[in-house]
């Protein structure tokens, strides 16, 4: 606490009661910095720990929680290998992942099937024409091509670090759907990114 005394009325009197007064008020400022600072520092620690804790929720959405065994999991690198593949499979690094991440998405979402194989693979028949909800998987001639090894490696690496590590792309937070940017199906969908040659919706 700062305490003042009455300023005395001697000239040298005076001249120490302000080199006095100066120092209190300089000591008064230091704290008053070192209080600010440890209030910015701690608020700074907390708001990094909730994002660790958000980072680390996400990433355990994304590979489960539960105790999934090796064969499970390989079979799900798998399976968004090939979406990532064949979607996405001459596309640069981030258009890979926007196939990878709308993928999880559907997952995720409760509107697809909960597994990346089935929510790959599911077709459905509308006025007795069966669609895929990925072309790919109707298009048998797209699966006869010779694969690609570097693009198939490629694809291999990112399914691992979109479905093991949690990367995304915060701009497909919460896309769901895309299609090639030559073509156009008139959706009436909210558009929210366009990355390589794909547009990508909610």
């Amino acid at each position: 606490m700062l305490v003042l005394t009455t300023p005395p009325q001697d000239d040298f009197s005076i001249k120490e009661f302000e080199k006095d007064f100066n120092k209190k008020i300089a000591k008064l400022f230091g704290l008053a910095v070192s209080a600010l600072f440890i209030i910015v520092s701690v608020t700074f620690a907390v708001k990094l720990l909730h994002w660790a804790m958000d980072q680390r929720s996400m990433i355990n959405e994304s590979v489960g929680s539960s105790n999934i065994t090796v064969a499970v999991r390989e079979k799900q690198l798998t399976c968004l290998s090939k979406n990532i593949y064949y979607e996405a499979g001459n596309q640069p690094f981030e258009g890979k992942v926007a196939v990878a991440q709308v993928t999880l998405n559907r997952v995720q979402s409760g509107q697809f099937p909960n597994d990346i194989c089935q929510t790959i693979y599911q077709k459905n028949i509308v006025y007795e024409k069966v669609l895929c909800q990925f072309s790919w998987v109707c298009e048998s001639a797209t699966i006869a091509r010779p694969v690609n090894k570097t693009n198939w490696k490629e694809s291999e690496e990112v399914a691992k670090k979109v479905l093991l590590e949690g990367f995304r792309l915060p701009s497909l937070e919460k896309a769901m759907y895309f299609h090639a940017d030559y073509i156009n199906p008139g959706w009436k969908r909210e558009r929210v990114a366009k990355i390589g040659n794909h547009i990508f919706y909610k």
